[in-house]
């Protein structure tokens, strides 16, 4: 189990065997690089810790427990576990603020404790044996080897896959498997079963609480926020850099982290030969400005085809997110000259970033609070103008847009969302599933959606949005997407913006101060003017992509063709070869940019073909 982890911990390992417990780590090694091997020991050897991940308030942390009596054996921000869950028990877990997943062992009650960090940013999967053993890893490939998993695929859960390019936690793709929830923690005692609690979530005011409704006011709380998170994740005993597109996200932490370093910084893009895809010359406008040490690469589309019909190797679980080619690109290029990275993931979720957001102003409207006879007309309309529009298969062609605003009529609320953002509808997914696992799927698709909802605190629209989002699309995709794509060469990404008070400031946030108007992110941008240049603070949103669409009716044609061919979509058992093989008859045709069914079908099957190999 350990060794199919050692790319995500390359630079040793460590094992702890007494019965009835066996615990194995594989170690990255960022704060004290010599002595922090784990598993890690209390004094007298009652308490082991097994840590993925850094803990960022670990020296006020450690001085607290050393005023208390505990003794240090390393330097490890991971020792503050040990010690501070013999002073505080479960309620450690509380106090930890980083990026997390953990297992505390007490050898003296024979207890096990699981947790995992606020928002997701480390996978924890775990699972109940045949025989009544329990198992847990950082990752399916190495969860999978435990005697007496259920590796069998879930036919529910791949059903919800083809929609959403995900799993959401807490299934797993297989029938015996499951994640840990973000913000939740797991206790397993001798003799019982799993008992699992949350001890944190997004904290959306309740009806009634007062807001932050102080534009001025916030800005400057944001910015002192923005700038004690992008400090606290500044330090390193090994190289450390800041990833650098052209948008505000990662142009806001290249900013604080210059400020913070005086200027002394590495930071790292990518672009591509297609000028719609490409924003290198964004990120060196930004870099010159801040006078970072800039690692610029354009990479060709034969590098980056190169890497496609391996994807499958980057995946320990089905994900639909084409964008994890150049993600893993660019993590394979910083990694030649850095070990962390901090990156801008979460400013889209907590900020109403995504075109989404704007969207939903129009959609609203027109759906929900016109007329139905306006709605109709509308979308009929626009469906009778697809039909003359041919398929561009450029970054977000107004055909593309179209279609998935479309998709929107019927539907509300963060269904609506579910909807826009699926890669097949409900009933494509359905009718592309072998009618067997189509009909052990159920019946309600979206209803992932719904399930989440129940949970919010808040009832206000926009605040149950951004719930969905950071709950749904950050945790189950954004952050698996990067911790895969980095962690396949041993890098670590360590996201500013998802500290805890960046996010409770935004959860406080009027919500006019998220979005205004149609103004995305109008409070991120308000906090960082006169610190990045007025091109980046108003330059509309591009997300970090290639062009897929293109390159599947071209270089990438024959690659499409042989892996979703009749015979090996008939191979899995899983699929209804027909409704696939058309959609890629019209995309090739283009008739219709399929690029995002097509490379959720074509990442499952890759992902499929190698799980049954290892």
């Amino acid at each position: 189990m350990t060794a199919a982890l050692a790319a995500r911990g390359p630079d040793g390992e460590g094992f702890h065997f007494a019965p009835p417990v066996a615990l194995g780590h594989r170690r990255l090694a960022i704060i004290d690089v010599l002595g922090g091997q784990q598993p890690l020991y209390s004094e007298d050897g009652n308490v082991i810790a097994v840590v993925n991940g850094e803990f960022y308030n670990f020296v006020a942390l450690r001085d607290e427990l050393l005023s208390l009596g505990h003794r240090f054996a390393t330097r490890s921000d991971s020792e503050v576990l040990v010690h501070g869950y013999e002073e505080w028990g479960d309620a450690v877990v509380a106090k930890l603020e980083g990026m997390f997943a953990f297992c505390v062992y007490d050898r003296r009650r024979e207890r096990l404790l699981l947790a995992r960090d606020r928002l997701g940013e480390k996978p924890l999967y775990y699972a109940e044996l045949a025989g009544g053993g329990f198992a847990f890893a950082s990752e399916l490939t190495s969860l999978r080897h435990a005697p007496g998993l259920d590796c069998t695929i879930d036919p529910a859960a791949l059903a919800r896959y083809l929609v959403a390019e995900h799993v959401a936690a807490p299934h797993t793709i297989l029938r015996g498997a499951w994640k840990l929830e973000p913000g939740t923690l797991l206790v397993l005692e001798r003799g019982a079963r799993p008992r699992l609690a949350r001890y944190w979530d997004l904290p959306l005011p309740l009806p009634g609480a007062e807001r932050i409704t102080d534009a001025g006011e916030a800005a400057t709380q944001l910015l002192a926020e923005l700038r004690r998170a992008v400090r606290e994740r500044l330090v390193s005993d090994v190289p450390l850099g800041v990833f650098l597109s052209g948008g505000i996200d990662s142009a806001t932490i290249a900013a604080l982290a210059a400020e913070v370093r005086g200027g002394d910084l590495d930071t790292f893009s990518i672009g591509f030969e297609d000028p719609e895809f490409d924003e290198s010359a964004e990120a060196r406008r930004v870099a010159q400005h801040l006078g970072t040490r800039h690692h610029e690469e354009i990479f060709s589309p034969r590098a980056a085809l190169a890497l496609l019909p391996s994807v499958g190797e980057l995946l320990d679980e089905p994900l639909g997110d084409a964008s994890i080619v150049p993600m893993h690109l660019l993590a394979r290029f910083t990694r030649g000259h850095v070990t962390v990275a901090l990156s801008g993931d979460g400013g889209d979720e907590l900020f109403s970033g995504y075109k989404t957001f704007q969207a939903e102003r129009v959609a609203s409207w027109l759906f929900d609070r016109a007329p139905g006879f306006v709605g109709r007309a509308s979308a009929a309309a626009g469906k009778a103008l697809l039909a003359r529009i041919p398929a561009s298969g450029g970054y977000l062609p107004f055909d593309l847009t179209l279609r998935h605003f479309l998709r929107g009529a019927g539907v509300s609320g963060t269904r609506r969302h579910q909807a826009w953002l699926a890669a097949l509808l409900p009933d494509l997914a359905r009718a592309a599933l072998h009618p067997d696992v189509a009909l052990a799927a159920g019946e309600d698709l979206l209803d992932t959606a719904d399930r989440r909802q129940a949970r919010c605190p808040s009832t206000d629209p926009w605040d149950r949005l951004l719930y969905h989002y950071a709950k749904g699309f950050l945790a189950d995709g954004v952050l698996t997407k990067v911790d895969r794509a980095t962690m396949a060469v041993g890098l670590e990404s360590r996201a500013p913006l998802l500290d805890t008070g960046v996010v409770t400031l935004a959860c406080r946030l009027a919500p006019e101060l998220r979005m205004n108007g149609f103004r995305t992110k109008y409070l991120l941008r308000r906090a960082m003017s006169g610190l990045l240049p007025a091109e980046t603070l108003t330059r509309k949103k591009q997300g970090f992509s290639m062009p897929l669409g293109r390159w599947l009716r071209g270089p990438l044609r024959g690659f499409l063709e042989e892996t979703l061919s009749v015979p090996r979509l008939r191979a899995t058992g899983l699929f209804e070869p027909a409704p696939i093989r058309a959609l890629v008859d019209e995309h090739l045709a283009g008739k219709v940019d399929h690029r995002k069914p097509l490379f959720t079908i074509l990442a499952f099957l890759l992902w499929h073909e190698r799980f049954h190999r290892s």
